[in-house]
């Protein structure tokens, strides 16, 4: 599938200049889906497995937070700056203005994946109004956490990235990615701490648009969620605020679903829900 790929450069509400991304097929856009990535990787991991979305009319927008990819200017990663994990939930919200200001009448999906499915958590209380629709993958919420490492919930591991994957192809690739594997400061680890703590606390949901339309999409493997116990906490929550949730499991999945052995089953579920939900969210919520 061909994907035309723009780089543009954005700036945080404090200023930071940002690396930008707009992905785009060959159809005209129906609607908008705006990419928050995970931690130690960037947003062009991304690209070519969500062609499907982009082939169907989806436009998206990404961005590599502070501290990644090419905003990391090749010299800080791991570092967020002085505006800490904070300002990337900021930075979400600057980039969702700016795609929406672009494609005046289209519905905006977020979607973030791990840390960036955390931001997505912290954006909602207060930047909801931006949004007509949220995807999370490989996240969790309230529940309780495993004990030690990510990779430690699976035996004999091959690397250290054993967790993310069953398809050993796929965490090579990781492995290999210069742009991936990074470690936080400790500052920075600390401020991602506090915003993970306000996500995962008591957030104010109740001026959320009716029925918001949210998809949920883990691996049962996956030891952020602790076998769906960290996770099936935050489902609940949203829907006793009125949220319509769709939360879907994937057997043996591990960390990175649209990176599994299935992917291919995973990017069609995640495409026939945008398409049955988010594609016509704004006539829905206005």
């Amino acid at each position: 599938m061909h994907v035309t790929e723009t780089l543009f450069r954005y700036h945080g509400a404090d200023g930071t200049p940002l690396a930008g991304f707009v992905w785009r097929g060959d159809t005209e856009p129906r609607a908008l889906l705006q990419l928050a990535h995970g931690a130690g990787e960037h947003s062009g991991r991304y690209r070519e497995r969500l062609a499907p979305l982009t082939e169907a009319g989806f436009l998206i927008y990404a961005a590599d937070h502070r501290g990644h990819g090419l905003t990391s200017g090749m010299s800080h990663f791991g570092d967020f700056g002085p505006g800490g994990a904070e300002a990337c939930v900021s930075d979400m919200a600057e980039l969702a203005k700016l795609a929406k200001a672009e494609n005046p009448g289209l519905p905006l999906t977020l979607m973030g994946h791990s840390m960036g499915a955390m931001f997505a958590q912290a954006f909602l209380p207060e930047h909801h109004g931006l949004i007509d629709a949220l995807i999370l993958s490989g996240t969790s919420g309230p529940g309780p956490r495993r004990e030690g490492t990510a990779n430690s919930a699976f035996p004999n591991p091959r690397t250290d990235y054993d967790w993310l994957s069953r398809d050993e192809t796929e965490v090579d690739k990781y492995i290999a990615d210069p742009l991936s594997g990074i470690s936080f400061t400790p500052t920075s680890q600390a401020s991602f701490r506090t915003v993970a703590a306000k996500a995962m606390g008591t957030p104010d949901l109740s001026g959320i648009k009716p029925a918001l339309p949210v998809y949920v999409f883990v691996g049962d493997e996956d030891p952020i969620n602790n076998r769906l116990a960290a996770v099936t906490p935050l489902i609940d929550t949203y829907r006793a605020a009125g949220m319509d949730v769709t939360f879907k499991v994937y057997p043996g999945g591990r960390h990175e679903m649209l990176n599994e052995t299935n992917r291919d089953e995973v990017v069609a579920d995640l495409l026939r829900w945008l398409e049955g939900k988010a594609a016509r969210a704004s006539v829905s919520l206005t």
